[in-house]
């Protein structure tokens, strides 16, 4: 019923505030915030709280949310839960230089989620939609995580599930199995429900429609309890004794970088407090020490000073150390892992080849410093990729490497298991995000790769926090945040390879073309059915 109201000169006019328009309203509005709220319960399930779970009733929601609803709305939805889940998850990356950044980056990371919700909203008429659904995500996952500008994989539904139980999958299929894993199960949560509440009100469902419910819900769970007989932290090769350096920095923030030398002491000084630890008999002597990236950005090979802190170190010690340095050489600024002998010096290095944009690099310098010659200052000159993958030969032991940034993407961890890691590193420096998420984040993705590539993996970082990690992802040992500490332990080297190792990039591959046929799908419908309403 609609209510007017009659004006001075006789007209009826339509009252705004009358129940039918206010209910149309909240109508538009209810779906939009819903959108949002349930971005941000997926946002909840991220570390460093462990509610890993909550990421399934998330996608049920969102399931709700899309069904049946046409593409446009499925795209400014999609948009909504994007944003939703991006903005706290990645707050992080405005600590330091302000809103802007961090908002750009959520603005245009969240485009790809709305594309997917367009997606989901386009194959939710077809039957089995939560697989078609399911393999949407991930296919839009696997387009973040290459572009623009080498891509952004950071909040991938595998890198919440480190405390949960799909996390066996990750040795399956990888980070694309595990998140499809995730997702198909709220996906098959909310047809469930919606199948139970027709067959209520109706006392009939296909019985198509509810195997695929069933086995959406129950297919996830099944598979990981099947594949937890591919995660184990027994040793294959012996073991090793590791020692992780935790030096701290004179303060946080982006000018942690002025007191470079400062740094450099910090990580010596540690290390030279472990040497007497050892000689004392309190810990065992490691068979080599692990600094993290930027523990000397001080080139040591130009610096006479820088080399022979490290020197020092590393014959106090009486090991080999892996140093994190930023090194010139050949007219190019790279970020590099030093492997120093106490007795010849320098042996190998590895330049870290996954480059973070806007952190080590500046994309469309010239576009950005017209906006703001701030940003441009910040850095200066650009760092250099690498070209060969990170694999130490440690006195026998193969160490990987995978230098902080390049943990989230899953072609620069897998690739030094490939070329023979025992076991895998990744040393970062956390110390320009002061206390926020971000290394709790970061430290989730290394336990997520151990269990991908069924290896130990050490996490040696400035200023917190610190980690060994078993190749079943269990923490083993780790330090507070802004402390100097050192960690010392015996840990398995394994050699086997896990079918997500062996298989590659072939898992998301697969997945994106059952993306891609569900699509084609429901647009070939779409079009026949109008076609049939035009006759």
């Amino acid at each position: 019923m609609t209510v007017t109201a009659t004006s001075v000169d006789g007209s009826d006019q339509v009252n705004p505030l009358a129940p039918a328009p206010r209910r149309a309203w909240l109508a538009r509005l209810l779906p939009a915030l819903a959108a949002a709220l349930l971005g941000v319960l997926l946002y909840v399930s991220f570390p460093p709280r462990t509610l890993w779970w909550l990421a399934v009733p998330a996608f049920a929601g969102f399931g709700w949310l899309l069904r049946g609803r046409g593409w446009k709305a499925g795209l400014g939805l999609g948009y909504l839960f994007g944003l939703g889940f991006l903005l706290p998850l990645l707050v992080w990356t405005g600590v330091e230089v302000g809103p802007g950044p961090w908002l750009a980056l959520v603005v245009i990371e969240a485009v790809f989620v709305a594309l997917v919700g367009a997606g989901v909203a386009a194959v939710s008429r077809l039957p089995g939609w939560p697989l078609w659904a399911a393999a949407l995500w991930v296919a839009g996952e696997a387009a973040r995580a290459r572009v623009p500008f080498s891509g952004f994989p950071w909040g991938k539904i595998a890198f919440g599930q480190a405390d949960g139980v799909f996390l066996p999958l990750a040795a399956v299929g990888g980070t694309p199995v595990l998140g499809f894993a995730v997702v198909l199960c709220g996906f098959g949560l909310y047809e469930a429900v919606r199948l139970g509440v027709e067959l209520r009100r109706t006392g009939a469902v296909r019985r198509s429609a509810a195997a695929v419910a069933l086995l959406s819900l129950a297919a996830p769970v099944a598979g990981a309890l099947a594949a937890r007989p591919l995660v184990s932290d027994k040793a294959e090769d012996g073991t090793v004794t590791v020692a992780v350096i935790q030096g701290n920095v004179p303060r946080a923030g982006l000018d942690f970088n002025s007191q470079r030398r400062a740094v450099l002491d910090y990580h010596a000084r540690e290390t030279v407090r472990l040497a007497g630890e050892i000689r004392a008999g309190k810990v065992d002597r490691p068979d080599f020490v692990l600094w993290p990236e930027n523990s000397s950005d001080i080139d040591p090979f130009a610096n006479a000073d820088a080399r022979e802190v490290i020197d020092e170190a590393a014959k106090a010690v009486g090991v080999p150390i892996s140093v994190g340095g930023v090194v010139k050489r050949d007219g190019k600024l790279l970020n590099e892992q030093i492997l120093w002998d106490p007795v010849k010096g320098p042996l190998q290095t590895y330049d870290k080849r996954q480059i973070q944009p806007f952190g080590e690099y500046l994309p469309l310098r010239s576009l950005i410093g017209s906006i703001n010659s701030e940003w441009t200052s910040m850095v200066r000159q650009d760092f250099s990729r690498g070209e060969r993958p990170g694999v130490f030969d440690i006195g026998g032991t193969e160490v990987g490497l995978a230098t902080c940034y390049e943990a989230a993407f899953d072609w620069a961890v897998r690739d030094t298991v490939t070329h023979g890691a025992q076991m895998i590193s990744v040393p970062s420096n956390n110390a320009t995000f002061d206390r926020s998420e971000m290394t709790y984040q970061q430290l989730a993705m290394s336990r997520v790769r151990a269990v991908e590539h069924s290896r130990t993996v050490t996490v040696p970082v400035t200023s917190g926090v610190s980690a060994i990690i078993m190749p079943d992802g269990t923490i083993t040992q780790k330090t507070g945040m802004f402390v100097a500490d050192s960690l010392v332990q015996k840990v398995p080297l394994r050699s086997s390879e896990t079918p997500a190792t062996k298989l590659g990039i072939l898992p998301e591959m697969v997945l994106v073309l059952i993306a891609a046929g569900g699509l084609g799908w429901a647009i070939g419908a779409g079009v026949r059915g109008r076609r049939a309403g035009d006759v």
